[in-house]
């Protein structure tokens, strides 16, 4: 492909957009073609330090202007992401590989998110408690914190940007946004639906790069005092290291390994529906998406027979092609990193009943494509068992009771997604308390969060913190406490409201 046929993209820095200072890029590859379709900055330390420094300028004004007009820009910026989807899914299908039915889905959630910020803006909402004093009161207010530093992961390059970005400047923060270096040009789009919209200069600033170059320093950075990360729990801790150091606020988003528990009571057909959604959908480049099926006494043969029969008539292809199922990986790397885990598990013996092989179709030989593949027989404890794969490979543990399938959901580090297919009430609720994850789902996949609902995990999933939702307006904001004595007097709290 010539260079003129390449998208080159800048970096946006306050008004103005511009290349990394020292000249720098980055090429982003069709994982369909493996052709060179975007050339992005390669941005360094001065280029995140002027954001910073264009943030900072802008934080005075923006965090002074009304919540609820802060929350008009957001309903705009909605009605141009809803203007701009088709587009935006276009781009987002052609540099990480996204189908185009799911990269709609994927722009759709920023959407929703936006209508739910947006209305945040009326609903930053503090609370009021009577004093122990007479005539006087006590109220909190939510203040914005200061710069927010965003880092996120290619396989959601839209929605989950809008989760982190959104809430943040409602609540009146400005921002610094390094992209995915997989998925550049879908965030950039994304940012430009927020200039269109209004959004005042230096408010949001989008800067390229790699994580080990412009993403260390943001995190780095002493005057960004929030930062919020979706990536891999390797990288995860080492910004909370850092930010740690520096007192910084942190939320991380990181690894799954979801379980989907199939009892002997299940609806057969209605699970193996989910697991394939959950397993294969965006090719198992999901942080939720169904890594293992821990499948429950002799319902074990039917769901797996009838699981591999389905897996194997997904079409794999290009993303653009409505008769695809699966597009590609969204790399050359990650997908020999797949192959990988499934040859050892193959060694560790267990057995490949489809996929597990590269496509020798000559249609499929320029691209990272890899198939559905399921793995049965798995061990307990083994790699494949217990490490995320992100790719579409779905290991089959066969158990013999309810209990011994939720000490194999629990016993891997992660705990994000889970899923639980049975007609009994009770045995439902039981899993919903005793699997370790953030998130069950009864009788659904393990993918498909809503915007107004919170989403993370616990264990190494995350650090505690919730993205989507009410949950982020409490993480962009410092609670401040205001009391107003209006008796005249000096009254001395626990010491005049209490007689000896």
């Amino acid at each position: 492909m010539s260079d003129a046929s390449v998208n080159a993209l800048l970096n946006r820095i306050g008004p103005s957009s511009q290349p990394a200072l020292d000249g720098r890029t980055l090429d982003v590859r069709d994982p369909s073609t493996g052709e060179v379709l975007i050339r992005a900055p390669r941005s360094a330390e001065a280029d995140v330090a002027r954001a910073v420094e264009a943030a900072r300028g802008a934080f005075r004004a923006w965090s002074a202007t009304p919540a609820p007009v802060r929350g008009e820009v957001l309903f705009r910026a909605g009605a141009r992401l809803t203007e701009r989807k088709e587009e935006i899914a276009n781009v987002m299908a052609r540099e990480m590989g996204k189908r185009l039915e799911e990269a709609r889905g994927d722009i759709q959630e920023a959407i929703d998110t936006a209508w739910y910020a947006g209305s945040e803006g009326r609903r930053l909402f503090g609370r009021t408690a009577p004093s122990e004093l007479p005539q006087k009161m006590g109220f909190t207010l939510r203040r914005p914190i200061g710069v927010v530093g965003v880092i996120t992961a290619w396989n959601f390059p839209v929605a989950v940007p809008s989760w982190k970005i959104l809430p943040a400047l409602v609540c009146g923060n400005t921002v610094v946004w390094k992209p995915s270096e997989e998925a550049p040009e879908s965030g950039h789009l994304f940012a430009e639906c927020l200039w269109e919209a209004g959004l005042p200069a230096g408010v949001l600033n989008v800067v390229h790069g790699t994580g080990d170059e412009a993403g260390a320093a943001i995190v780095a950075h002493p005057q960004v005092p929030v930062l919020t990360f979706t990536g891999s729990t390797a990288v995860g801790r080492r910004i909370y290291e850092v930010a740690g150091r520096n007192l910084k606020h942190v939320s991380l988003e990181m690894g799954g390994k979801n379980p989907v528990i199939v009892l002997p009571d299940a609806d057969v057909e209605l699970a193996v529906d989910g697991i394939l959604w959950g397993a294969f959908g965006t090719a198992g480049q999901r942080c939720t998406a169904t890594s293992r099926l821990i499948a429950v006494g002799a319902v074990a043969d039917r769901v797996v027979a009838r699981l591999v029969e389905r897996a194997k008539a997904l079409r794999v292809g290009d993303p653009l092609d409505a008769d695809v199922d699966v597009g590609p990986i969204v790399s050359e790397r990650q997908r020999a990193r797949i192959h990988n885990y499934v040859e050892v598990a193959r060694r560790g013996g267990a057995t490949v009943l489809c996929g597990g092989e590269l496509p020798t179709d000559p249609a499929l030989a320029r691209g990272s494509f890899y198939p559905p593949t399921v793995v049965d027989h798995v061990k307990p404890g083994s790699t494949l068992a217990m490490e995320e794969v992100f790719g579409p490979v779905l290991a089959v543990i066969r158990v013999a009771d309810f209990d011994e399938a939720i000490r194999v959901a629990n016993e891997v580090p992660y705990g994000l997604s889970s899923s639980v297919y049975t007609r009994d009430v009770n045995t439902a609720m039981r899993a919903v308390e005793s699997i370790e994850a953030g998130i069950t789902y009864v009788n659904a996949p393990t993918i498909g969060a809503e915007a107004h609902f919170p989403f993370g995990g616990v264990k190494a999933t995350g650090n505690g913190h919730r993205e989507g939702g009410w949950a982020p307006y409490e993480f962009f904001t410092e609670l401040k406490t205001v009391y107003i004595d209006y008796s005249g007097a000096l009254q001395r709290a626990q010491i005049d409201n209490r007689e000896d």
